[in-house]
């Protein structure tokens, strides 16, 4: 790291099959009807409910709005999606019709998904989107000079990135899918928090493999000994294939189980997804009736 931002990158600190275990034996859980009730509830207040397709336009994002809104129901305890989140020439749009509601905008910028731009460029698309409105910003590192272990560039975009959103939320987005191994993801963990980020982020939701538990894992203890460490709290988000309600319970028994109830909340605790927070209402549904 630079001289100005000097900081240490500790080692992954368990073998293969110590981590495999450790997330067996977090991912193992029963509930009953009552507890999958409190979780639907929690996990559509931590949704980003999310459109990033080549199709989108202002008929869908509209759309996309008055749906992050309609899950609201205060009688039955029932919160709206924590953000929506979209391109950022949506951005205003998303603003405008979320006016008044509570519900953040969130946007991905800095080259999404590939992050193949130069950083002056990258910059500029977060500078966009936040003179636009946005409350949060999605942004996803190097994984190309990650991967030639260009540490130092890595960390210095981020902060650069961290800069031009200053205010804002922060989440980076590791693409676990293609950091390989868990060291891999336990060190761009590290650095990503060290550079400022507020969330770390699983996936774009754009490649083959995307957010697993093993994944999550990792970067929840990260997170764990950072707080331990330096007393700081990070958030975490989980995106990328999380579409059933059983996987969406997966990642909160996780994070509940080892960071506690208190870190169960939409300041802490995401999900980017498309289609899970309609089923999730019809889970509700279901156990109301």
């Amino acid at each position: 790291m630079s001289e100005n931002h000097r900081i240490t990158i500790q080692k992954f600190p368990f073998s293969e099959s110590q981590f495999l275990q450790r997330v067996k034996n977090d991912t193992t859980f029963t509930y009953g009807k009552e507890e999958e009730l409190a979780m639907c509830k929690t996990i559509i207040g931590c949704i980003d409910l999310t459109t990033l397709e080549g199709t989108d336009n202002t008929e869908k994002v509209t759309k996309l709005c008055e749906t992050a809104v309609s899950f609201r129901d205060d009688k039955r305890g029932i919160p709206a999606t924590a953000s929506v989140c979209v391109y950022p020439r949506f951005v205003a749009l998303a603003k405008s019709k979320l006016q008044g509601t509570g519900v953040k905008v969130a946007s991905v910028a800095g080259a999404f998904p590939a992050g193949q731009l130069p950083i002056e460029l990258k910059v500029a698309e977060v500078s966009y989107a936040v003179a636009q409105g946005a409350d949060e910003i999605d942004m996803v590192i190097s994984r190309g000079a990650f991967l030639e272990g260009r540490y130092q560039e890595v960390y210095d975009e981020i902060c650069a990135i961290r800069k031009a959103c200053e205010g804002k939320i922060l989440k980076v987005i590791l693409e676990t899918g293609e950091l390989q191994t868990p060291q891999n993801i336990f060190r761009a963990s590290q650095l990503a928090i060290h550079a400022g980020a507020d969330f770390l982020k699983t996936s774009t939701g754009k490649i083959a493999v995307n957010a697993t538990p093993e994944a999550f894992w990792v970067m929840m203890f990260a997170i764990r000994q950072h707080f331990h460490d330096h007393g700081k709290r990070v958030g975490i988000k989980v995106a990328g294939g999380v579409s059933t309600p059983e996987q969406a319970y997966t990642y909160l028994h996780i994070w509940r189980q080892n960071m506690g109830k208190e870190w169960l909340t939409p300041e802490l605790f995401r999900v980017g997804t498309s289609r899970l927070a309609g089923k999730l209402s019809e889970k509700i549904q279901e156990i109301f009736l």
